[in-house]
């Protein structure tokens, strides 16, 4: 979680100026009433020379909007898993139009520890949500509209991990609920890692940086969990190595993507040959989100049947 005094070094080891930390302590709550409020509209991030991307020139405001989105889907989907509700409304609310979640509801947890787990990334997934919600200010999109229901079926059917015409629900079971935390994860991570270089300000680069490194750790303990169920129940390694390769037939060419390994040997932290993460551009992101086998660029679909909100929007 971004606590007060995490932020708090994170603003004393990044920030530029003295503008800055005043900005990025009053976007966490932790200033005082006269540090004033912080915009990124406003903002040394939104008026800088802004980068050029496939869906045309994108600023520091359109990334970390792009990576609300993606909050938004993992927060809807552990809030579901672990209260059976989903974000309260006052952290939806932004420019575009709000959708709706379709889908998700309690898992019935059989194992404390996942339970527990469980419950840690919710809150992670919820406090990242305020957190990039406070440091867009007005320039914050709503929740765009999610599926967590048909999505799972669909991305299930295409990695062969059900026939079609069967159902794959994501809260029936721990085991299903881990399997549907391994597809978000690991694109969560090389979404950061890939949209990082994006960023032009220091600042907000340290806290997408802490973001990153968040992630990482949900995406090690998701797949550690699932590789110490894989004991009990070995046809789990097949069924994720399965889910792998549909994440990597979505996102283009390359052959990055990952599964856990198998009895024999761990492969619990994805790498290249140089033991290093590898990225995903927005636009590959996107593809694996939407679900998008097509081959051409869209703009919705799967898990965001009315695609993201914001300037970064249509998939590679």
């Amino acid at each position: 979680m971004f606590g007060k005094q995490f932020l708090g070094q994170v603003v004393e080891r990044s920030a530029e100026t003295a503008v800055d930390r005043r900005k990025l302590l009053t976007m966490a709550g932790i200033a005082g009433a006269g540090a004033g409020a912080a915009v990124l509209g406003s903002s040394a991030a939104a008026t800088a020379a802004p980068a050029h991307w496939g869906n045309g020139p994108v600023n520091d405001g359109s990334i970390l909007n792009f990576a609300l989105n993606l909050e938004y889907l993992e927060a809807e989907f552990y809030l579901r898993a672990v209260t059976g509700e989903g974000l309260p409304d006052g952290y939806t609310t932004g420019k575009c139009d709000r959708g709706r979640v379709r889908g998700g509801h309690k898992v019935p947890f059989r194992t404390k520890a996942i339970k527990n787990y469980a419950r840690e990334i919710a809150m992670d997934e919820k406090d990242h949500v305020a957190f990039l919600r406070s440091a867009l200010g007005n320039a914050k999109v709503s929740r765009p509209s999610i599926d967590l229901q048909t999505s799972f079926t669909a991305a299930a059917t295409a990695a062969g991990v059900i026939k079609k015409g069967q159902t794959f629900d994501p809260f029936a079971s721990e085991t299903n609920f881990l399997l549907g935390a391994f597809l978000f994860e690991d694109v969560g991570v090389t979404a950061y890692k890939g949209a990082a270089p994006l960023i032009t300000n220091k600042t907000y680069l340290d806290a997408a940086a802490g973001i990153l490194a968040v992630e990482a750790y949900h995406a090690g303990i998701v797949r550690t969990t699932l590789y110490a169920e894989g004991f009990l129940d070995p046809s789990l390694y097949g069924t994720v190595n399965k889910l792998s390769d549909a994440r990597d037939l979505l996102d283009g060419p390359g052959d990055d993507d990952q599964g856990i390994g198998d009895r024999d040997r761990a492969n619990l932290v994805p790498t290249d040959r140089n033991s290093i993460a590898y990225s995903r551009t927005p636009g590959a992101v996107l593809d694996i989100v939407y679900l998008n086998l097509s081959g051409k660029p869209v703009d919705k679909g799967g898990f965001y049947p009315h695609g993201v909100n914001g300037a970064i929007h249509v998939s590679a």
